[in-house]
């Protein structure tokens, strides 16, 4: 015969449960409870690991993950306590310089559900801004902000838009002085720009303003697809310019083998914005350390990461500034640089 005792054995734990007396089933739990926190690691208890923050970064012009610009941005992060893997996954993401991506592009970042977006250009923020009104952006290269309509202004930016200027617009008048001081018997040059780029028409209004007291005549010729860098090259040598100035934007920048090729063909020296240009054989840059702004952007990504708004982080401007001359382009082009030059230049390429 089965014993009583058996008997209950067999039985459902919810009718055990129901023969226990309600205060011996919550002694039971709490002593379980108890153990279990006992057993785990020191700490454990009180926090699990925390899943890396997610930041996303849109390069709008024809930077990629793996420039050194790129790398700049990694080791400002790690320079404030952030291991990728560990504490930060970094979604990126590239337009190559195609306009048309770029919407596409931001709408991505955001179902990614990145808790910060880095931009580059006018363009991938105006972007992200027609994305959401609540993710923080932080601009790494971006010409002109407030000139833009991006912020409200470089000391108070409102919004969730906050980052640095490049300060496309101040330099502009600076880099036409810079090549007349390069080419001094200099009195034609042909200025390359993009209507599509918000910052350009008030840079031809600056570069019109600053001509006259250089005795420089200036002729504009424009171009937006690469299809059209041939015509706008033709447009050049009918002007019989002796110098080419090219105002920076993404598809440019991206497409700067094409334009380099067409310059030198051309024998046309030329001034650019970024150092880049100088590097693969423009004859000189003048403009922003992109690198260094890129670096410093990402103090803007651990501060929003640590509970900073937007709006209150004003804009900084660039503190760091570089001239590259290419002396192999200058010998190629028949051009003997002045010493002037060649003194001031941060790096001299022979």
């Amino acid at each position: 015969m089965r014993s009583r005792e058996c008997a209950l054995c067999t039985e459902s734990g919810d009718s055990v449960i129901q023969k226990l007396s309600r205060r011996a089933f919550i002694s039971s739990v709490a002593a379980l409870a108890v153990g279990s926190a006992i057993a785990l690691p020191h700490g454990a208890q009180a926090q699990l690991p925390a899943a890396p923050r997610r930041i996303g970064v849109l390069l709008g012009g024809g930077f990629s993950a793996q420039t050194k610009e790129a790398q700049q941005f990694r080791q400002g992060l790690l320079d404030a306590g952030y291991a990728e893997g560990r504490d930060i996954v970094i979604e990126w993401r590239s337009a190559s310089g195609d306009y048309d991506l770029v919407p596409e592009l931001a709408a991505d970042l955001m179902q990614r559900k990145v808790e910060v977006i880095v931009v580059t250009t006018t363009i991938a923020t105006r972007a992200v801004k027609r994305a959401t009104s609540t993710v923080p952006i932080v601009m790494a290269l971006v010409a002109d902000p407030v000139g833009s309509g991006l912020v409200a202004s470089l000391a108070h930016p409102g919004g969730n838009v906050t980052g640095l200027s490049m300060m496309m617009g101040e330099l502009t008048a600076k880099r036409l002085q810079l090549l007349k001081e390069a080419i001094p018997r200099l009195t034609r040059v042909a200025v390359l720009w993009s209507p599509d780029i918000p910052f350009h028409p008030k840079a031809v209004e600056d570069l019109k303003a600053a001509a006259p007291s250089l005795a420089i005549e200036l002729s504009f010729v424009s171009a937006r697809t690469p299809e059209e860098f041939g015509p706008a090259f033709s447009a050049v040598s009918r002007a019989r310019a002796q110098a080419l100035y090219v105002l920076d934007t993404p598809l440019f920048f991206a497409h700067r083998a094409t334009l380099l090729e067409l310059a030198s063909k051309a024998r046309l020296p030329a001034i650019y914005s970024y150092s880049r240009w100088a590097d693969e054989g423009g004859l000189m840059s003048y403009g922003a350390n992109s690198a260094d702004l890129f670096r410093r952007s990402a103090g803007y990504v651990d501060k929003i990461l640590k509970g900073a708004k937007p709006r209150d982080l004003p804009i900084e401007q660039p503190t760091t500034f570089e001239l590259v001359v290419n002396l192999k382009t200058a010998r190629a082009l028949g051009i003997t640089l002045p010493e002037s030059i060649l003194l001031h230049a941060d790096e001299v390429i022979r």
